[in-house]
């Protein structure tokens, strides 16, 4: 029987995508990879190019448009595309966050459990506390708003530089 032990030394960053890795333009409908203009957020390549070397980067999303190959065209157009080991989404998961199916499934696929794992999104509901209500600490991505919100379960940021530091609080160095 391996031994999957080695497969959860190294953390998982879930981050959502919709306003959380690329910017969502509420005037084009269907795919992003479509749209005649999409962005990354400010910082996002620059901070997974960081923090891929720590951890596992993957993408946990509720996008109803499109699907894996669709997600990774879109990010391909801004470069984040080769940081993100997975893309989770509605179309492959069959399921939605919060549900605990939904990150259940992400546990299985990467072989890994709760505690090894932070979610980083901006829908408070979705993202931070159906994360938390699966065992995951989350980190909220809370641009839009002036909240900050701070738990043994949540931190806040509101710029992704940010998460690099945030996330010592988790995953303390040494």
């Amino acid at each position: 029987m391996p031994n999957l032990l080695h497969v959860t030394d190294q953390p998982c960053l879930l981050f959502d995508w919709g306003d959380t890795l690329m910017r969502v333009f509420p005037e084009y409908r269907g795919p992003m990879c479509a749209w005649p203009r999409v962005e990354a957020i400010p910082g996002a390549r620059e901070t997974l190019a960081q923090l891929s070397p720590t951890f596992r980067l993957a993408l946990a999303t509720n996008a109803a448009d499109s699907g894996e190959a669709e997600i990774r065209a879109a990010l391909a157009r801004v470069g984040l595309d080769a940081l993100l080991e997975k893309i989770y989404c509605q179309r492959r998961v069959h399921q939605r966050k919060p549900s605990k199916e939904f990150f259940d499934f992400i546990f299985k696929d990467l072989q890994i459990v709760a505690d090894q794992v932070i979610m980083v999104g901006d829908n408070f509901e979705a993202d931070i506390l159906g994360a938390n209500q699966c065992g995951i600490r989350a980190i909220w991505y809370a641009v839009q708003h002036g909240e900050n919100r701070q738990s043994a379960t949540i931190q806040t940021i509101h710029s992704l530089s940010e998460l690099p530091n945030r996330l010592t609080i988790y995953f303390p160095a040494g």
